[in-house]
């Protein structure tokens, strides 16, 4: 199992981060604050925050958070990437601050992918409620939720992931869009805590640099509730209410002001690692989830 503990943060980049407070207050029903040295807090839980969007250009997904438990965890893993003669960069007190922890690294993955490493982290013992009255998000152990990244140079990231940073297979999805053509191929991990995946990695590119993130609450009453917020704020519509097959979550996919989607979603999987075996899905859902729907909507 992966000393990472789960998904903690994701940094995103926009022009005006009024239209991510916006967002995140009125459609995903989150709270917001200044961050520390510029930037937007977007807090979920009982952490400061769970997204941190900074003002910039291009509109963009810049970075994943992962968290490791205890300061001996990431003395470990970064004598591991010394030893693999993978580079990364120890942050100053100053990003440290910002990020609301006790320290942190920096590297990028074979397809310049940006990987926050972190440890210990910054408790202001402040609840959350939500200006929406979202009970909560199912974050604690398992982290923010999920994150899919775009892998163009699939074996090498692919190997990256599990033998560097010690990542496993939770399952695999070979989609092809054309019957007769190749496979693109996408990988569901998971790390040290029961999510069905905090990491996917697909054989592609896309110009926001994230497919998508996703954030769970903890009934399907919240989701539709999210749905009518996502209707009311026109934000556009990515992927229509559906189930998938391989982490059951129910679901629907909407854009984010940085570019790439959301999963707004309830009832994902929590797995027994020790029970598990993964497999390869043919099909991404039980039902719904027409991805076309955007293009219909625009």
């Amino acid at each position: 199992m992966s000393e990472i503990r789960a998904l903690s943060y994701f940094v995103a980049q926009i022009d005006d981060l009024h239209k991510w407070r916006d967002y995140a207050e009125n459609v995903l029903g989150m709270m917001t604050s200044e961050a520390p040295g510029g930037g937007l807090y977007i807090k979920m839980d009982n952490r400061p925050f769970r997204m941190l969007v900074v003002e910039g250009a291009p509109d963009r997904y810049l970075a994943s958070g992962w968290e490791l438990g205890s300061k001996p965890a990431f003395d470990a893993l970064l004598e591991k990437l010394s030893s693999k003669q993978v580079a990364f960069e120890l942050q100053s007190a100053e990003f440290c601050h910002q990020r609301g922890v006790n320290e942190a690294a920096v590297l990028f993955d074979p397809c310049g992918n940006r990987h926050e490493l972190t440890w210990g982290y910054l408790s202001d013992c402040e609840p959350f409620v939500s200006p929406q009255g979202v009970p909560r998000f199912l974050t604690g152990d398992m982290g923010l939720g999920h994150t899919v990244l775009p892998a163009p140079d699939f074996d090498a990231c692919a190997a990256f992931y599990r033998d560097v940073l010690g990542f496993a297979i939770s399952d695999i999805f070979n989609f092809r869009p054309d019957p007769n053509g190749p496979a693109i191929r996408i990988h569901f991990m998971h790390c040290g805590n029961a999510r069905h995946h905090s990491l996917a990695i697909a054989e592609y590119d896309v110009p926001s640099k994230c497919v998508h993130v996703m954030v769970e609450v903890d009934s399907m009453t919240e989701v539709g509730r999210a749905h009518d917020r996502r209707v009311a704020h026109k934000v556009p519509l990515s992927a229509t209410l559906g189930q998938h097959l391989n982490d059951q979550m129910t679901s629907f996919y909407m854009k984010t002001p940085s570019g790439f989607d959301l999963e707004y979603g309830w009832g994902g999987l929590q797995v027994d690692w020790d029970k598990h075996t993964a497999f390869e899905f043919t099909k991404v859902s039980i039902w719904g989830h027409d991805f076309g729907a955007g293009q219909q909507e625009g």
